[in-house]
């Protein structure tokens, strides 16, 4: 990846060594085989002076780019030292006081599954949730790992979100609907419950839950790929596109990217459009599919959907935002809220930052740092630092950008 600074106008730090058999973070960045021991990694950093800054402005940001090779990095947790890095090849653990890294994958630690789509901390334990390989959760100190999988309760072997909440309970967002853990007891038995679309009677519109995340006063909120739920004092509720979630087609259909139809491409698809009416749509469009979830502490929920941009319902009332507004795709594969309570927007043609008292967005791309447009993931390290998870790497911006 090359950047021209004279364009660009920013410190870069970028590293083109490539390391076979490893994992390198760092200062510079590597591929690897999913099946190669580690190997010792060479270093040939190359490096650019960042621009000096004029007066009255501050100093542009440094970035540096890790590869992690033809995988997405779908979950990132910047916890402390170390940074969490979750791809479709195993977890990487990235020592940033020492500039080191360990790989974790099914070869060489408890994983059932290299497919990661979860990271989080749940104590002084890390929980992974995998694709097709439970829920892992991993103490580093101990160095021991724990699988909780169909035979413990768990309702799907695909784990898509974790949610800890204050009281204790842990909520795990599956394929086949929901958990709820009491008091977070794993090994009990009788803590467990399952949330269905059929025991709820439909308030859980669809078995496949990409999120969870908590509201104000108990109220826990559900992203699906048949709308968005809420489950409140032992109650359900959803709302889908005909109650406002989601642009519509007519408004957003000139500037889909994705051109081919979902619904050629697998049954699950197929069915999932007869279901929802959108036998007509031959374009990755549906505004009910909840991809990315986040509740602000005001109650307010962003929801963001597949083809039909940004959805934000307060007081009982939708707002959709998209491309129109200036959204850089309408496709919203991630939203993340900063210390700050900034509201961050990952799509497939980059990153935007939302305006709350202009409602506008503000866009980063590959020109300001990013390792690739498409924004999988995204977590506060320390001093301000952002790291940005993108198909086949990562993105390190030093301090933040300037805003």
């Amino acid at each position: 990846m090359k950047f021209n600074p004279t364009v660009v106008a920013l410190g870069v730090l970028v590293g083109v060594g490539v390391i076979v058999g490893a994992y390198q973070l760092g200062r510079q960045g590597a591929e690897a085989p999913e099946a190669a021991a580690p190997a010792q990694p060479s270093r040939q950093p190359q490096q650019a002076a960042a621009p000096s800054a004029t007066a009255g402005q501050a100093e542009a940001p440094r970035f540096s780019h890790f590869r992690v090779g033809n995988r997405n990095v779908k979950s990132i947790l910047a916890d402390g030292r170390y940074v969490w890095v979750g791809t479709s090849g195993g977890v990487i653990r990235y020592d940033t006081e020492r500039d080191d890294y360990q790989l974790y994958n099914n070869k060489n630690s408890g994983l059932l599954s290299n497919g990661i789509f979860h990271i989080s901390r749940l104590d002084r334990r890390m929980a992974i949730g995998t694709y097709g390989g439970g829920l892992a959760l991993f103490d580093p100190e101990a160095d021991s790992w724990q699988i909780i999988n169909i035979p413990q309760g768990l309702a799907d072997q695909f784990v898509y979100d974790v949610l800890k909440l204050d009281n204790g309970d842990v909520w795990i967002a599956t394929w086949s609907g929901a958990n709820r853990i009491h008091n977070g007891d794993f090994d009990n038995p009788e803590a467990w419950e399952t949330f269905t679309v059929e025991n709820t009677d439909g308030g859980l519109p669809n078995p496949w839950v990409y999120g969870v995340e908590a509201g104000v006063d108990g109220d826990i909120w559900f992203a699906t790929e048949d709308g968005l739920a809420r489950y409140r004092d032992g109650r359900w509720r959803n709302w889908q596109h005909e109650d406002g979630l989601g642009a519509p087609y007519e408004v957003v259909k000139d500037a889909i990217e994705f051109k081919s139809d979902p619904g050629q491409a697998s049954m699950h698809h197929s069915r999932q459009k007869d279901e929802q009416g959108l036998q007509d749509v031959k374009v990755a469009y549906n505004p009910n599919y909840v991809i990315s979830l986040q509740v602000e502490q005001d109650g307010t929920v962003w929801a963001g959907t597949w083809g039909a941009g940004l959805s934000r319902f307060r007081d009982g009332e939708w707002k959709n935002f998209t491309s129109l507004d200036g959204l850089p795709e309408d496709h919203i594969f991630m939203l993340y809220l900063d210390p700050r309570n900034n509201l961050w927007i990952g799509t497939s043609k980059g990153l935007a930052l939302f305006d709350r008292d202009s409602e506008t967005f503000s866009i980063r791309t590959m020109n300001d740092g990013l390792y690739a447009e498409n924004v999988f993931s995204m977590s506060n390290g320390q001093d301000g630092d952002l790291w940005i998870g993108s198909f086949g790497g990562v993105a390190h911006i030093e301090h933040g950008w300037q805003r």
